[in-house]
């Protein structure tokens, strides 16, 4: 099964649904009824495993050149294994990917439907954003745009469980937190950390196309923007939150992505990417853990 959960990349999906659990908590103020609580983590963990193993078999071509005369590295400490694009290596059938793909799709978009309809709809776009993602791999940099929108696509399905009617002033705030983070933490650095892999290839990536001055810039202009939004956070909950939220808030994000961006910017070690990219995949696990420990602490709801 190894294999199969490498192809989903399990161990970063797995962390990338604390994002729209802490998105659903914040929103809601509280915690969901246990059945809404375990198909909504069901349906996430379905939709990560999908959409991930997509990735996968839609850039296979392309992982299949990067492997071609040498190895492609391993990945991250949150992602690292010897089957990293186990298709490509020869691992595991192009069948019994498509298979378990379209198997975990099949239970997302059953999950997202018992919950709320409308959600199928944001399984949809995000699948087709990830296939538009992955061809324009050769084609332009701004496809990094496209890879932040797939991965906002599961908070806002979480918002929708809990609020068939969100305030769109609020989904732009929440959107204004997650997409820099995504840009700044996940995407840029994960390219910077495979540059030699898709020169191989000749892909088309903001650190191949403006180079690494420029490219730790931006990182750290996101990173900027992502932590300055995650103080107005607290506007968008039913509870009051107060001070001290606001200040771990800005601490976790000084700790998980400003202290290694400018690390980055400053050595410009592609090590240094990974481990940014690292630290920021717990970026939202960081804050789930906060609004949980604000919420079972018994903070009262806002009047």
């Amino acid at each position: 099964m190894s294999r199969f959960f490498a192809l989903s990349r399990t161990t970063h999906g797995v962390l990338d649904i604390a994002a729209p659990a802490y998105c659903a908590l914040l929103w809601l103020g509280g915690f969901p009824r246990w059945q809404t609580t375990a198909l909504s983590l069901f349906t996430a963990f379905a939709g990560y495993c999908a959409i991930y193993a997509l990735n996968d078999l839609v850039g296979l071509r392309s992982d299949l050149e990067k492997f071609t005369g040498a190895r492609v590295n391993r990945g991250y400490a949150v992602d690292s294994t010897v089957h990293r694009h186990p298709v490509a290596q020869g691992a595991l059938s192009m069948k019994s990917a498509m298979v378990w793909t379209a198997a975990w799709f099949v239970l997302a978009l059953v999950g997202s439907y018992l919950l709320r309809p409308v959600i199928v709809l944001v399984l949809l776009a995000a699948a087709a954003l990830e296939v538009a993602y992955c061809r324009l791999l050769k084609i332009t940099h701004l496809r990094t745009v496209l890879g932040g929108l797939v991965k906002t696509s599961g908070p806002i399905a979480a918002v929708l469980v809990v609020d068939p009617n969100p305030s769109p002033f609020f989904l732009v705030l929440l959107l204004a937190w997650l997409f820099p983070w995504e840009i700044g933490g996940q995407n840029i650095p994960s390219d910077w950390n495979d540059t030699l892999e898709d020169r191989r290839v000749r892909a088309r990536t903001i650190p191949i196309r403006f180079g690494f001055e420029a490219s730790g810039r931006i990182i750290l202009i996101a990173l900027a923007l992502s932590v300055a939004a995650s103080a107005f956070l607290p506007l968008i909950s039913p509870r009051r939150l107060g001070a001290l939220y606001v200040l771990v808030s800005l601490l976790l994000g000084y700790v998980l992505l400003l202290r290694p961006g400018l690390q980055l910017y400053r050595l410009k070690e592609g090590g240094l990417a990974a481990r940014l990219f690292d630290r920021a995949s717990y970026y939202p696990l960081a804050h789930l853990a906060l609004i949980c420990a604000f919420l079972l602490g018994g903070v009262p709801r806002a009047m």
